[in-house]
């Protein structure tokens, strides 16, 4: 069965994680060999053999791991005599040693646990033979991102078309449509489809970075999984008129999965956009990669800002640092654009400038600076973007930096008639561990168009990921390696449906509510440091921002417990939502009669999380849960309810005997002290060692009038 995957915005990420040495005199090298007589082989048993010979009699204890898909050679813990040796043999090619800490263009798999060649990557085996639906801009199939080597032929239950008026198309991508705008083919103009598509099921491109950033090998989440892109526009409205949601249902009747970004209009609360309770709504979020742009003060104190194109021979003088915005009345000077630095001196001074939105073009902040003598630029972050760095791509030396950072940068200049200031840039950095970050631009929940369903979803990558882009922004006209640093929620999306083709390539027969399920209920909560996740503000993220968390695929393959929901239980609830029997016969292809039919509210829905609005009444609500981990297992609950709500679970201990089997449970909700909430308690089973068990709960609360909202 295909999966399918709806990207609204953009995505991408790949990595690769080294053997640890166990001998201070052996280092891991990766060996590139090729038969030198063109020897073919038959099977993958045949090719080890082939790669153990050049070991000699070192043996299995050595070889650390064989590549059947992307290259022909092998990784082993050698000594330097043993690897001078190896050069010796017939079909060498090149060898080169491991780097403990690569610098790998699409991070995202590596930060979510993926790693080559072992693991849960390894044994989906790579989203091989599912399908990847990418509705978008189009995309660009000659870049080397959808190259088809090492890639199967596609399913042969698949009937799609290429339209390309060209051939184009191959084993990687294995279908493009054009249908609603542009120049008449699945061709991307805009670059948006390609970098999703990328990001999602790109194939393996080594060399790949950003102006020297970022370098490393680029690869999507499921990169032998096909592709199939639909050149689409559309805008988000009500269920009955979403295009989306109505394709998304009609998909998710016949077994295909449909992710969607969340939108870029956060931090704002109530911004959500693709909140259909059957489509896995994504927000964004970091890794742990900076590109690291230090400012230094004249104090000696440090500020960690990040800038893309990093100059090697940036002055470490002390320049002296200006802040226009400080004395000049032109409501435009802390912006520094065009204009407002005509009776400022700034030559040779590094410039301190506001930034004005996420989204905002800093070219005329460049151009004034520059055409003023500036020496570099220090963005600042206004306090909605708080400590999102969404980075612009600026030749002129510069850094971006938080919100919170600027005001500690201001306030030195204060302190001081004097004020200087340097930049130290450092290149790619990884390890931060107060990633993962929900960012600023991430859309918030709630759904406005169903408030008793949480959304969004889940949180994915989705800051300054680096994917393949159609044209080379860096000016180069000779090469097909063009990749790009994006930010978005679409940048997350593809992330989550790489993810489901690797759930579905190991899972064939799971629903698309039980790949949903999984995803969600074994989210993570908190970040590298072990601490709540944070948003923007480095404060604790709500679940109106986060959903259930933060991906983390290798768990999502063992839930041990699943919620289901079948296409015909979404029509109660569709009816409880005082839909006309016409517009849910729209949504759902068939004649409904919601007279007929027991309706129940949102929160009744076998969804994976609860949202629940209190008024003065106690509320109960049923979940059902699937066994989808060992036949005889056992769960016991854990609830953290906030202040002033108590959360009863009944019963509080459920028993399986065998897989598959379903039990239903009851939560019951009330108010213990005299204040009106609005409660929102997500869920989220582990699978234990030897009991599995329910995690501790995750509550939230936002205060609503005094009826209630």
């Amino acid at each position: 069965m295909a999966l399918f995957s709806i990207l609204t915005f953009l995505a991408l990420h790949s990595s690769f994680t080294f053997a640890n040495e166990e001998n201070d005199h052996l280092q891991t090298y990766i060996v590139h060999v090729e038969p030198s007589d063109g020897r073919v082989f038959t099977n993958g048993e045949e090719l080890e053999s082939w790669y153990h010979s050049f070991l000699g009699t070192m043996g299995q204890p050595r070889m650390v791991y064989t590549y059947k898909n992307v290259i022909k050679g092998f990784a082993a813990r050698l000594s330097l005599d043993e690897f001078e040796a190896l050069q010796e043999y017939e079909g060498f090619v090149h060898a080169r040693p491991q780097r403990k800490l690569p610098l790998h263009t699409t991070h995202s798999p590596d930060f979510l646990g993926l790693h080559q060649d072992f693991g849960f990557w390894r044994d989906s085996n790579y989203g091989k033979g599912v399908i990847i639906g990418v509705i978008d801009t189009g995309i660009f199939p000659n870049h080397p991102s959808f190259s088809d080597e090492g890639m199967p032929p596609p399913p042969a239950k698949w009937k799609g078309k290429c339209e390309f008026n060209f051939t184009a198309c191959n084993n990687k991508l294995i279908g493009a449509r054009y249908f609603t705008y542009g120049n008449g083919t699945p061709m991307d103009e805009d670059g948006h489809g390609t970098h999703t598509a990328s990001t999602a099921a790109g194939n393996f491109v080594a060399g790949a970075n950003y102006f020297g950033q970022a370098n490393g090998t680029a690869v999507g989440i499921a990169p032998l999984a096909h592709l199939a892109v639909y050149k689409v526009c559309w805008r988000s409205v009500p269920f009955t008129f979403d295009a989306v949601a109505l394709g998304a249902y009609a998909a998710m009747q016949k077994g295909i999965f449909v992710s969607c970004s969340a939108m870029n209009s956060g931090p704002s609360y109530g911004t959500l956009s693709n909140v259909a309770p059957w489509i896995l709504t994504v927000g964004a979020s970091t890794t742990d990669r900076r590109l690291r742009a230090t400012v230094v003060l004249g104090n000696k104190e440090e500020i960690d800002g990040e800038a893309i194109i990093q100059p090697k021979n940036f002055s470490q003088v002390l320049l002296p640092l200006v802040y226009p915005g400080k004395t000049d009345a032109n409501p435009n000077a802390r912006f520094c654009t065009s204009g407002s630095l005509n009776n400022i001196n700034v030559r040779g001074k590094i410039v301190l400038c506001e930034r004005n939105g996420w989204e905002s073009s800093v070219l005329p902040t460049i151009r004034e600076v520059n055409g003023a003598g500036g020496a570099a630029i220090i963005f600042v972050n206004q306090e909605p973007e708080g400590d999102s760095k969404v980075l612009p791509t600026v030749r002129l030396p510069t850094t971006l930096v938080g919100y919170a950072d600027g005001l500690k940068i201001k306030a030195y200049m204060n302190s001081t008639s004097t004020p200087m200031a340097t930049l130290s840039y450092k290149g790619t950095v990884i390890g931060d561990d107060r990633a993962p970050i929900v960012a600023s631009f991430s859309s918030r929940g709630p759904s406005l168009e169903s408030p008793g369903i949480l959304k969004p979803d889940i949180i994915g990558p989705g800051v300054n990921i680096l994917a393949a882009w159609p044209i080379s922004i860096e000016g180069n006209i000779n090469t097909r390696m063009t990749f790009i640093l994006g930010s978005g929620t679409s940048m997350a999306c593809p992330h989550l449906s790489g993810v489901a083709a690797l759930l579905k390539s190991v899972h064939p027969d799971w629903s698309p509510a039980t790949i949903k399920s999984a995803i969600m209920t074994t989210a993570d909560v908190v970040n590298l440091a072990h601490n709540p996740i944070e948003d923007q503000t480095l404060q604790p993220a709500d679940v109106f921002a986060t959903g259930a968390g933060h991906v983390n695929p290798s768990r999502a393959n063992d839930p041990g417990l699943i919620y289901d929901i079948e296409p015909k239980d979404y029509i109660p609830y569709l009816c409880g939502l005082q839909y006309t029997n016409r517009e849910v016969a729209i949504i759902t292809q068939q004649k409904v009669n919601c007279s007929e039919i027991s309706t129940i509210p949102e929160s009744q829905l076998n969804y994976p999380s609860f949202s629940i609005i209190f008024g003065s009444q106690v509320q109960t609500y049923t979940r059902t849960v699937t066994n989808v981990g060992e036949a005889n297992s056992s769960y016991v609950v854990k609830i953290s309810p906030p202040p002033g709500v108590h959360v009863a679970v009944k019963p509080d201990k459920i028993d399986f005997t065998e897989s598959k089997q379903k039990v239903t449970y009851e939560v019951t909700f009330s108010r213990r002290l005299r204040m009106v909430q609005t409660l929102v308690l997500l869920k989220d089973f582990l699978h234990g060692l030897r009991v599995n068990t329910w995690s501790e709960a995750r509550l939230s609360q936002s205060w609503s009038t005094e009826n209630g909202c």
